[in-house]
């Protein structure tokens, strides 16, 4: 009787998990934080490891990042009631509701950053959210759901790196390390959320796969853009010493992207998941050491 009852109890796990949509680890809470961060002094200088070019490649990617989460969130919650997973469906509130949050925290960020230091907001901005609304308008939701699984990849793999212990971010200004760490850690909690829903409606293996490869391009792209933008007005462009230190720090054996290359590989493959990388002791790591959540505005 002991013997039915624990099969029967094997079955039910093995239905559940099939019906299942949602990937994300049970232990891993998506949950939005509503905080502030007080940068603006930061912002004046050279705010990550003394490196006026890690500090421009940063900043650059930070421009980045308000036009992309609206891209985000637009692609994931145009499928919202296509997903039949309550879990799933969950799990899809938590990620807008995340992304929403970075996107106001970068955007105060890039405005004080461009009142600080003369930058053209505009125009350091203006052609990336021209690209993402002529996406929205051109390709079909799934494709843009398709570029947006392949560049969550990216801030996954990017989350992992700056929440190790061996980071570069823990050489930078604490008010800069706690925002980054923040964006860092929801980015890695969610990361499996676009993946889920790309699969639970259908996205084929070779769609992803492909849009990766466009992808990869134009962001590393963008991020060139904006920090040759950022080294030239701060007259720093053909700083050449500054370059060898800054790609060292980049690229080095201490570098911020340095481990970050096998991971993004294994996108490319038929049987990728964002989770067969088990990032949850840095999530575990992050929550033991982080300041308490900001209150609801």
């Amino acid at each position: 009787m002991t013997s039915n009852n624990g099969a029967q109890n094997r079955a039910i796990t093995d239905a559940t998990q099939i019906a299942s949509q949602a990937t994300t680890p049970a232990s891993v809470q998506i949950k939005p934080r509503n905080r502030s961060h007080d940068i603006a002094e930061a912002l004046q200088g050279e705010w990550l490891d003394q490196n006026a070019f890690l500090t421009a490649v940063f900043n650059g990617m930070s421009i980045t990042f308000p036009a992309g989460e609206k891209f985000f969130i637009d692609s994931v919650r145009h499928f919202a009631g296509d997903v039949t997973d309550p879990v799933l469906k969950d799990h899809i509130k938590g990620f807008c509701g995340q992304e929403g949050f970075h996107r106001r925290e970068h955007q105060r960020y890039n405005e004080a950053l461009c009142d600080a230091r003369g930058y053209d907001l505009a125009k350091l901005e203006g052609k990336l959210t021209r690209r993402l609304v002529w996406a929205q308008k051109n390709l079909s939701p799934l494709q843009n759901l398709a570029i947006t699984v392949a560049i969550e990849h990216f801030t996954a793999v990017l989350a992992e790196l700056l929440l190790r212990p061996e980071s570069v971010m823990n050489n930078a200004d604490p008010a800069m390390r706690d925002l980054w760490r923040w964006h860092s850690a929801e980015e890695m909690e969610h990361k499996s959320v676009a993946f889920d829903v790309y699969r639970a409606v259908g996205g084929s293996e070779a769609l992803r796969v492909a849009v990766m490869k466009r992808a990869s391009f134009f962001i590393g792209f963008e991020l060139m853009r904006a920090t040759f933008y950022i080294l030239r007005k701060d007259k720093q462009l053909f700083n050449f010493s500054l370059w060898r230190r800054g790609l060292a720090g980049l690229f080095g054996e201490h570098g911020a992207f340095k481990g970050g290359w096998a991971p993004y590989k294994e996108f490319y493959a038929q049987d990728f998941h964002p989770w067969q990388q088990d990032t949850r002791q840095l999530l575990v790591d992050w929550a033991a050491e982080a300041p308490r959540d900001a209150p609801h505005l």
